[in-house]
């Protein structure tokens, strides 16, 4: 059905422009965003009590290396699925369904990647290891979780199988 294709090319480019302007904020307010990423690590801002605060990485360069390699991420997130929404635009109308199938395969990267950024970044890593959960200022929890759901909805609903065009 055509309705169902435009459908997951317009659900899938909707991802894409989330993730571009995620990853265009943090680059134009690198300080602010900066901000967010290193109290996650120094984990300066959670319960004084907590047990794992023997985690904190206080090295300024690591602060800087994970801000900017999730900034990439972000970024490439956004890459392979604008590439996945135009690679599918164009198969649109003519393809068979086994072709339009096969034409997911670069956004369904992308929101792999963009559940794993989310889910595994922020969620695990930010969330539970660092324990970010447990502060008030600087808690992404709830932001990353309503990201990495809507993603894997996305990607539940692209990998659902096309069939042929009826004519």
């Amino acid at each position: 059905m055509l309705a169902v294709r435009y459908s997951k090319i317009l659900l899938l480019a909707a991802i894409a422009l989330f993730a571009s302007l995620v990853a265009f904020g943090n680059i134009t307010d690198y300080g602010s965003n900066f901000a967010f990423v290193q109290h996650v690590f120094l984990m300066d801002t959670i319960f004084p009590d907590a047990s794992i605060k023997y985690r904190s990485i206080e090295s300024p360069f690591i602060h800087h290396a994970g801000y900017i390699f999730i900034i990439a991420l972000e970024a490439l997130t956004a890459i392979l699925c604008w590439i996945g929404a135009a690679r599918l635009l164009c198969r649109v109308k003519t393809s068979s369904g086994r072709d339009f199938n096969r034409a997911k395969t670069m956004g369904i990267a992308g929101l792999t990647l963009g559940f794993l950024v989310w889910q595994v970044g922020f969620m695990s890593v930010g969330g539970e290891w660092f324990g970010m959960w447990m502060s008030k200022e600087w808690n992404g929890v709830p932001d990353a979780f309503r990201f990495f759901i809507t993603i894997g909805v996305v990607l539940l609903y692209l990998t659902q199988r096309d069939e042929d065009l009826q004519d």
